[in-house]
C-alpha cells in the first residue's frame, strides 16, 4: 500500500501488546484499591513514565498523571488522565495518534474483511493523517469488525477539526482502558 510522504506505515501487529482496538479489554468499575497501584504509586519516576507512555502514548500526556502520584484508587488515576486528556494540545494528540497502529483482524477472518478494513483505514488515513482509533469495549467481539468498518465510513464525512475531536475522545477512551488492564493486573 502507497501512503503519503508524511505517513509512516501502520504495522498490522499490536504495539507493545496493546492495540488501537483492543481485542477483548472491557471496562469495567476500577476496584477501590489494586495491587499493582501501590507498585505504580511508588517506583521510579522514568519507569512510571514509561508505563504511562505504553498506555497514553504521549509524553506531556503520561508526565501529567506521573507528576501527580500518589493516586489513592484507579478511579482516581482514571480521573487525572481523563484531565490531562482534555489539555492535549494538537501535536500531543499528533504524537499519540503516530504510536497507534491497525486493529488486528480475528485469526478466523477471511482475506475480503483484511481487504476491506485496509481500504477504509488508506481512506481515513488519507483524509486526516493519522490511524483510526476507536475504543470497542462495549462491542461484543463478534460485531467488532463491522462497528470498525461502519465508523470509519461514518466519520470520513467529518470535517478534520470534529474528526480530531472525535480522534481525541476516543483516544483519551483507550488509554484509560489500557491503564486499568495495567494496574489491575492479570486476573484482577
Amino acid at each position: 500500500m502507497t501512503r503519503g510522504s508524511t505517513l509512516p506505515a501502520h504495522p498490522l501487529s499490536p504495539l507493545s501488546g496493546c492495540l488501537a482496538i483492543p481485542a477483548q479489554t472491557r471496562i469495567s468499575p476500577a476496584p477501590a484499591t489494586a495491587p499493582l497501584l501501590d507498585a505504580f504509586n511508588t517506583a521510579p519516576v522514568d519507569e512510571a513514565h514509561r508505563t504511562l507512555l505504553a498506555c497514553l502514548r504521549s509524553l506531556s500526556w503520561a508526565r501529567r498523571v506521573a507528576d501527580h502520584r500518589p493516586y489513592p484508587t484507579i478511579d482516581a488515576l482514571l480521573a487525572a488522565s481523563d484531565e490531562a486528556a482534555y489539555d492535549l494540545t494538537s501535536g500531543d494528540l499528533a504524537e499519540a495518534l503516530a504510536a497507534e497502529t491497525l486493529p488486528a483482524l480475528p485469526e478466523d477472518a477471511y482475506g475480503a474483511a483484511h481487504t476491506a478494513l485496509s481500504a477504509a483505514h488508506a481512506a481515513y488515513e488519507a483524509r486526516f493523517g493519522h490511524a483510526f482509533v476507536i475504543s470497542l469495549a462495549a462491542v461484543p467481539p463478534d460485531e467488532r469488525l463491522d462497528h470498525v468498518l461502519e465508523a470509519i465510513r461514518s466519520r470520513l464525512a467529518n470535517d478534520p477539526e470534529d474528526e480530531r475531536v472525535v480522534a481525541a475522545e476516543e483516544l483519551r477512551r483507550l488509554g484509560n482502558a489500557r491503564l486499568v488492564s495495567c494496574l489491575r493486573g492479570p486476573g484482577v
